[in-house]
């Protein structure tokens, strides 16, 4: 019997919201296990780390453990070992710089306010102690030379109490200081491609399903990816357009699940 198509399941607006999981997420996770699917959960979440991210699944009855990769993950296979970094995120980003082999060589809110030198990379996401002082280290960082490399672009974080700023807005004042565009490792850009490739064994993703809840990050990632897309309306958008070819909307996961199993699509 062929082995039924892997599920990429976007986290933040699918399966939950700020870890408060939406309705039916859990419950189509375990259905779509049980039916012979694998699910790897593909997250844009920089900040917190992977170990992180699979004991938050694990405590609203989720099974994770090595299947997240995240947009830090993505953003790591960018650098090398004999890179000096400077650092501008949370702790999942300083966990892929460690795990690269590269060296944390300053943060951007460490305190300091004196000029880096010798910096052969910043890598910038999400934190929340993001300020005027971090944003003239590291854009001058970049103008010294020093590449810039970001865990995504999301401009916005879905919340239950609606959109806060991502790590895309910290970026994007990066880039405006800097005058340098950067490198992306997350969706949906192909670092993030080569990482679920990898993690799956797969190169021919053909029939596999990306469920997002952004059709300009997880739709592009299909495309980027040459699988099919299923759009949810519970995360930062609340309608879109109607289904069109390997564009499914779905209103949640539990239905993409449920029309999945049935072999609806």
């Amino acid at each position: 019997m062929p082995a039924k198509p892997p599920v990429l399941c976007d986290l933040d607006g699918v399966v939950w919201l700020m870890h408060q999981p939406i309705a039916g997420s859990v419950d189509a996770i375990a259905q779509l296990r049980e039916a012979g699917h694998r699910v790897l959960f593909v997250t844009n979440n920089s900040f917190s780390t992977v170990v992180d991210q699979e004991h938050a699944l694990e405590k609203i009855g989720v099974s994770a453990k090595g299947e997240v990769c995240t947009s830090s993950q993505a953003a790591g296979l960018l650098l090398s070992p004999k890179d000096r970094v400077l650092l501008g995120g949370g702790p999942g980003v300083m966990e892929a710089i460690i795990e690269s082999g590269a060296t944390i060589a300053a943060r951007s809110d460490d305190g300091s306010r004196d000029p880096d030198i010798d910096i052969d990379a910043v890598v910038v996401g999400y934190h929340n102690t993001f300020d005027y002082w971090g944003l003239l280290r590291l854009a001058g960082a970049v103008r010294s030379g020093a590449r810039l490399i970001a865990t995504n672009d999301d401009a916005t974080y879905p919340t239950p109490n609606g959109l806060i700023p991502g790590g895309g807005s910290i970026l994007a004042a990066i880039v405006e200081a800097s005058g340098v565009r950067p490198t992306i490792g997350g969706k949906p850009h192909e670092p993030m491609a080569q990482l679920v490739r990898q993690r799956l064994g797969i190169e021919d993703l053909s029939s596999a399903w990306m469920v997002g809840d952004r059709a300009s990050t997880d739709g592009l990632f299909a495309r980027q990816v040459g699988c099919k897309f299923a759009q949810v309306l519970t995360g930062v958008a609340s309608s879109a357009t109607s289904s069109d070819g390997d564009h499914l909307v779905v209103p949640d996961l539990a239905s993409f699940a449920s029309m999945l199993i049935d072999a609806q699509i």
